[in-house]
């Protein structure tokens, strides 16, 4: 498709804007005097089923006494947070409302840097129809840390993202939600990011099955390898993650791993701290089989596992 084919793009917005909405989260603060007072935050969210299932940032509704859901059509509803993942910035909420207008979902995998995207969302919290803005992909697998959160394997984008943005979908030229917008860089210019949509789709689909995401056990401890740690125990790498415990009967111990291993990959993916081993480690689920390299001594080994549930939680 052609980048200028604008009635094409014109006819993406409207497709995907009838599944966005404004979500308004409610919470309580405290003046001086110990008076309480409301105080209304606002961002975007994503329409993922016709009975009412939305999905938006944890971000956007963390905290909040009360959250509301401004509809495509004008309507404001009261909605329900069904769960959240504040790991991967991920919450459910649930409107009772019937015949709502899903999203399509693409695959983030097919993804190359200078694909044209479009984002879309409640800008700021304005009336009418939803802001969209147009740009490219501007690299793909960042990481973005903060004091409060660390986002691992994000979209980035120069499609401007505004305050109320966050919750929105990231869409391709086929009208297909390939990221939902979370984060910008204050004082950057062109400088946003968006969380694949094959990850959202999977914790979305677990909070409104269980409520919660459930996490595969791999029984270990670890810490982040740098070159202080490395000189203490005498590994011979500075990067990577140290397992200082391996529970006995865990899935770990089973393939072989011992206390003093260093992780240094993940199916294929190498990995340099504790914070993107966590990350790649929960893309996956319970029952499911990962390689894991270790670097023990000198060697490098590559053991299989199949996770499970953790043991204080049994099977479900």
């Amino acid at each position: 498709m052609n980048v200028v084919d604008q009635d094409r793009i014109a006819t993406i917005v409207e497709e995907v804007g009838r599944s966005v909405v404004g979500v308004g989260s409610i919470r309580l603060v405290y003046n001086m005097l110990l008076h309480p007072y409301p105080v209304k935050g606002f961002g975007s969210g994503i329409v993922i089923s016709r009975d009412g299932y939305i999905a938006t940032n944890n971000h956007v509704i963390a905290g909040g006494e009360r959250t509301e859901i401004l509809m495509p059509d004008g309507d404001i509803l009261e909605a329900r947070v069904v769960g959240s993942d504040p790991l991967f910035d991920v919450a459910v909420l649930k409107v009772e409302v019937d015949g709502l207008n899903p999203v399509r979902w693409g695959d983030p995998g097919k993804l190359k840097v200078g694909y044209v995207v479009l984002a879309i969302g409640r800008s700021l919290g304005l009336p009418g129809e939803p802001t969209v803005t147009l740009g490219i992909i501007s690299a793909l697998h960042r990481n973005v840390s903060s004091e409060y959160l660390s986002l691992q394997d994000l979209i980035q984008t120069d499609a401007a993202i505004n305050p109320g943005n966050s919750g929105g979908p990231l869409v391709n030229l086929d009208g297909e939600v390939i990221g939902m917008n979370t984060a910008i860089i204050p004082f950057a210019q062109g400088i946003g990011f968006a969380i694949p949509s094959d990850r959202v789709r999977r914790i979305a689909e677990e909070i409104i099955i269980y409520g919660r995401v459930r996490r595969g056990w791999l029984g270990i401890v670890g810490v982040t390898l740098d070159r202080r740690i490395a000189r203490y125990y005498g590994v011979n790498v500075d990067r990577g993650v140290l397992v200082v415990r391996v529970d006995r009967g865990s899935p770990a111990y089973r393939s072989g791993m011992r206390e003093g291993d260093v992780i240094v990959g993940i199916g294929g993916y190498k990995v340099e701290n504790l914070e993107e081993f966590l990350a790649q480690l929960y893309k996956y689920r319970v029952g499911d089989r990962i390689q894991i390299d270790i670097m023990r001594g000198v060697n490098i080994l590559r053991f299989e596992l199949t996770l499970t549930h953790p043991p204080r939680l049994g099977v479900e």
